[in-house]
């Protein structure tokens, strides 16, 4: 949500999205950004935004605006602050001594954005900064990330699949959140879902949004479904019978089923029971 966009930040009080980016960054004009981020300083404090999780999405601080916007956000207390153009591992730790100065508790979420080619070819780099930091979360940049490659991204984002697979692998070998980036043709609802399947595919926790009227296809294919989440217990319950304690393997429905299965199906689980709390 645009910072600058009073009308954006109230309306973000109704979508039935998990995280609210307040964006100080490229929606913001230059000429706008002081009062941006007065504005949205000033929506994180009033609150209002129920159990969905608040990140501001700061400018780089190599910018004039960088640190203001982080000690702005660090009086305001979000729930944390989404970085740009993060390229290093030693960058998220100046980060996260950023947050530190402003007041930002422990628990609170350090995300950076993935979004440049130095980025992509120092992703394990990065993501291991988060053993000594407060990352937490990776978030696809595909639009600046496009630019800087100077590709031509078709339907199937065919120039991004390993920097896609890439990030997903690094987020996951850290213990990180990983969100796919935006999609921009706003009218085409088909092409959108298409594309949150493939981040699905590709193992994305969920997808960063630009308008209100994506939320529900987006919540609809990243969410278990029914089929997913009865599967899961079966395997769960299954695993819990007394004739099945200390195996590593038995068969449900005729599979073969893993320990490794029955992780996926707790996970699985868990995801359906956030999404009951959140509702």
């Amino acid at each position: 949500m645009p910072g600058s966009n009073s009308k954006a930040l109230e309306k973000a009080k109704a979508l039935a999205a998990d995280v609210l980016l307040l964006d100080l960054e490229d929606s913001v004009a230059p000429e706008t950004k002081d009062a941006a981020r007065e504005a949205v300083a000033g929506a994180v404090k009033a609150g209002g935004y129920g159990k969905r999780e608040v990140i501001v999405r700061v400018n780089a601080l190599a910018t004039p605006w960088g640190r203001e916007d982080i000690l702005a956000a660090g009086a305001a207390k979000p729930d944390g602050v989404l970085a740009p153009k993060v390229e290093s591992g030693e960058e998220v730790i100046t980060l996260d001594d950023a947050l530190t100065e402003a007041g930002f508790p422990e628990d609170a979420a350090l995300w950076v954005m993935i979004e440049t080619p130095r980025a992509i070819l120092r992703i394990a780099e990065i993501a291991a900064a988060a053993r000594a930091t407060r990352l937490s979360a990776f978030v696809m940049g595909t639009n600046d990330l496009a630019k800087e490659m100077r590709a031509q991204p078709d339907a199937a984002r065919t120039p991004f699949h390993a920097a896609l697979a890439l990030t997903v692998t690094a987020a996951r070998a850290e213990g990180l959140s990983a969100i796919d980036g935006v999609y921009n043709d706003i009218a085409n609802a088909a092409g959108f879902e298409a594309e949150c399947r493939q981040g699905l595919m590709f193992g994305f926790d969920g997808k960063t949004l630009i308008h209100p009227s994506q939320v529900d296809a987006c919540n609809a294919v990243f969410a278990p479904t029914e089929e997913e989440l009865a599967r899961a217990r079966t395997v769960i319950a299954a695993f819990a019978l007394p004739e099945n304690a200390g195996k590593g393997v038995i068969k449900i429905d005729g599979r073969m089923t893993e320990l490794l299965h029955l992780e996926e199906a707790k996970r699985v689980v868990a995801v359906a029971a956030e999404i009951s709390r959140l509702a």
